[in-house]
């Protein structure tokens, strides 16, 4: 068991948002959300954020049960803010500081980290071509820690060293609380830095250890949007790896962008620039075209989904076929061997086995049942301007072009409804429905011309 801290307090002025800097989101959850998401994974029942620039934002926007909060009012380093949160800290447990905004670590190096304080204390370090910037570990001939020195303080002969502080510690409570209460912001920054407890604890003669990440952008944080796009770019190309190394068809690895959970079976293939946003899962032998948008849906093995579709909260059965520029809507269910085609909208409605429907038509609060023929530009009218109703169409239906249905309304199995048709009844089963104007022409009439221009 954990206490961990996540600081959280900083104003990110190079971002220039009105937004605070740890809600900025990556690949879809914010940077602090995503550091949340690592430290549950750990195993702590109670995090503590340190918030300050923005608080109440911050505060509802990570709202949860385990999560506490501590204001840090004013700034004043990061040795304040962990003395602020202090008594929130159980003293059984270790202490475990992250922040905010160093979304990408991942859970396997915390856990090296976790593992390294078995004895002690452990830092979190990482060796960079150029550590301008950041605090140097200094080491003794034995090679043990011996201080952090924080590069505005730093002689010259420090500043040479490249292994850096990252900032991520763990600490016996206890201990650290005393050290906490010891803190001086005698400093080039007149704050009170949290790295001064390591000359503190070789003083005491805790053991110091050190680990390390696989990859040094797992430390890196953000301060500024170059710098957020930055980590868009490691996370996309993370990503595409490991859908790559599962076997799936990456059609260009450096276009696709997931910005959430996506789960994928044997054999899909995804096109360039695809956005997948929340949880969306691709059955066996998924197709999926260029430039579709893809959110919290699950897509039945065999199916293709041709370009810029845009797919949200839906359900696609097997062996269908979706798109071009169609659209599905939250609560769109199609089954299996569906037709939904170029310029179709379909929301909160099912659509049956086989039926298809392919050109530029609404569906919206409906069930079609199998096997039915939608027309090119149909159109359920389902809102009264207060209320919406029901469109029900049979089995095996033939719904003829530019027909207007009108919620409530009941379309019997086999039956056929005449193209240009405003269909307000039930029509019955198996017969043929029409509603027209009389045609007519008009003789003598003349088409009105351009008045000349004086």
């Amino acid at each position: 068991m954990l206490n961990i801290v996540i600081l959280a307090a900083g104003k990110g002025t190079r971002m220039r948002s009105k937004l605070p800097k740890v809600l900025h989101p990556l690949a879809g959850t914010s940077l602090l959300g995503r550091v949340l998401d690592t430290a549950r994974s750990l195993g702590s029942e109670q995090l503590c954020v340190v918030v300050g620039h923005g608080a109440e934002q911050v505060r509802v926007a990570v709202s949860a049960a385990d999560v506490s909060f501590v204001e840090q009012t004013p700034q004043l380093g990061t040795g304040h803010a962990l003395q602020l949160a202090a008594p929130q800290l159980n003293d059984a447990y270790p202490t475990l500081v992250l922040y905010g905004d160093v979304p990408l670590t991942r859970l396997s190096t915390l856990q090296k980290l976790v593992k390294a304080a078995e004895d002690g204390m452990a830092l979190l370090t990482v060796c960079l071509p150029d550590p301008t910037g950041y605090g140097r570990i200094v080491r003794d001939e034995q090679h043990k820690v011996l201080r952090i020195v924080e590069h505005k303080d730093a002689s010259d002969a420090e500043k040479g060293i490249n292994e850096v502080n990252t900032g991520v510690l763990i600490a016996p409570t206890v201990q650290l609380k005393q050290w906490l209460a010891q803190l001086s912001n005698d400093n080039a920054q007149g704050e009170y830095y949290l790295t001064d407890v390591i000359a503190m604890a070789v003083r005491d003669g805790l053991p110091v250890n050190t680990a390390q990440p696989d990859a040094a952008w797992e430390t890196l944080g953000v301060n500024s949007k170059s710098q957020l796009a930055e980590l868009e770019a490691i996370w996309r190309a993370e990503v595409a790896t490991t859908l790559l190394d599962a076997g799936v068809t990456l059609l260009d690895p450096a276009r696709i962008d997931v910005r959430g959970r996506l789960t994928c079976g044997t054999d899909v293939t995804i096109d360039v620039g695809c956005v997948f946003e929340g949880a969306v899962v691709l059955g066996d032998d998924v197709s999926i075209g260029p430039y579709c948008v893809i959110k919290n849906s699950t897509i039945a093995a065999g199916t293709q989904v041709a370009a810029f579709s845009h797919i949200d909260g839906a359900t696609v059965g097997e062996s269908a076929r979706v798109g071009p520029y169609s659209r599905l809507r939250p609560e769109a269910v199609l089954a299996n061997e569906t037709h939904v085609g170029n310029f179709v909208e379909v929301k909160k409605a099912s659509i049956g086995h086989g039926s298809k429907v392919n050109h530029l038509s609404y569906i919206g609060d409906a069930t079609i049942g199998a096997g039915v023929n939608v027309g090119a530009g149909v159109i359920t009218c389902n809102y009264d301007g207060v209320n919406k109703h029901q469109t029900v169409i049979g089995d095996g239906a033939f719904i003829g072009s530019d027909t207007q249905l009108v919620a409530p309304v009941v379309v019997g199995a086999g039956a056929t409804i005449g193209a240009g048709s405003t269909i307000t009844k039930q029509a019955p089963d198996n017969v043929l429905t029409l509603s027209r104007a009389k045609q007519i022409s008009l003789e003598g009439w003349v088409r009105p011309v351009k008045k000349a221009k004086i």
